[in-house]
């Protein structure tokens, strides 16, 4: 997704993925659950969360894509929406990037 130089609302740095994972959540001893509705290669965007983490938190994702294991996210919360809120990653890895990429490929077979 390219980004237009002359929209200043438009603060993303990288494409994102439109996605339908359920996720389980941690920040600290607080956990919750929701679905992750897009991610990048910076980070990630929950929505129906059952518990909104107070922005600046270090957070744990848990992303379920079957039938594999749980993929692990790692970031700070740097916004809220109404119903969810967002992370960007500590330390953007090439697993991560392969995670994304996959997740692309997922969405583009299910519209298929």
């Amino acid at each position: 997704m390219a980004k237009d130089a002359g929209d200043s609302s438009n603060r993303r740095r990288d494409g994102r993925i439109p996605t339908q994972f359920e996720s389980l959540y941690s920040a600290g001893r607080s956990e919750g659950t929701g679905v992750l509705v897009d991610i990048s290669y910076s980070g990630a965007l929950i929505e129906k969360s059952t518990l909104k983490p107070e922005l600046g938190k270090a957070m744990r994702v848990y992303v379920f894509v079957q039938p594999v294991a749980p993929f692990e996210l790692t970031g700070t919360v740097v916004r809220h929406t109404e119903d969810g809120f967002a992370i960007a990653y500590e330390t953007p890895s090439e697993e991560i990037r392969r995670f994304v990429d996959d997740a692309a490929a997922i969405v583009n077979v299910r519209k298929s």
